[in-house]
């Protein structure tokens, strides 16, 4: 049986299936939920914008978007959006979905922390950020229908929200701060981890091994 929150419709097929399966068993609630209203959200703006994407696919971009802050997917060395967009490729492949429709994705979830460009990309990139502002900066909020928000939220409750993704964010990288460069998420570890120094682009410039 097809489930539909807010007039959206969650793809009933196998790939949407094991998607959601493989987050609810790597994520927190907190994860799963947020990754949930992500989708939900993100076609609800893409309907505003004119912009369809392929729901599947979008599915597994918005489910996947944060699998870099568990403890099942996180790495070292790279961004946690990285890691998400890598395992979302990894999964797509073994499903046999074709590589356009994987860099999509992977575009999709690598992207969700770069504001200004997504928004200029595929629907399936640009409405997992859409999604994501929704859900955690509160853009578009007010474009939305309320009866839609609310259906969104009743089956996807989002308490303490705030207190709890910030939370979530510190300890997904606060041991690997120099992925934080150049990306929004330098701003959590500035307020969350003591000690915590930016790496300052005009600095790296002038200090550089160039003479002049």
């Amino acid at each position: 049986m097809t489930e539909t929150i807010a007039g959206v419709e969650i793809p009933d097929s196998r790939l949407v299936a094991e998607a959601t399966e493989l987050v609810r068993e790597a994520a927190s609630p907190l994860l799963f939920h947020h990754s949930r209203r992500v989708f939900l959200f993100g076609t609800l703006v893409g309907r505003r914008r004119g912009l369809r994407a392929d729901a599947e696919l979008l599915y597994v971009g918005a489910m996947f978007h944060d699998l870099g802050l568990t403890d099942r997917y996180r790495t070292s060395g790279q961004r946690f959006e990285i890691d998400g967009a890598d395992e979302a490729r990894r999964f797509l492949a073994s499903h046999g979905i074709d590589e356009d429709s994987a860099r999509r994705v992977w575009t999709g979830i690598a992207l969700h922390t770069t504001p200004g460009i997504p928004r200029l990309m595929e629907p399936e990139v640009a409405l997992v950020t859409a999604g994501v502002e929704t859900d955690v900066l509160g853009i578009g909020y007010h474009d939305l229908d309320p009866g839609a928000i609310e259906a969104v939220t009743a089956a996807h409750p989002r308490p303490d929200f705030k207190r709890q993704i910030l939370e979530a964010f510190t300890n997904g990288f606060r041991d690997r701060p120099d992925t934080t460069f150049g990306t929004v998420n330098a701003d959590v570890l500035a307020h969350f981890v003591p000690g915590f120094t930016r790496t300052d682009f005009v600095e790296v410039i002038q200090s550089n091994a160039w003479p002049e």
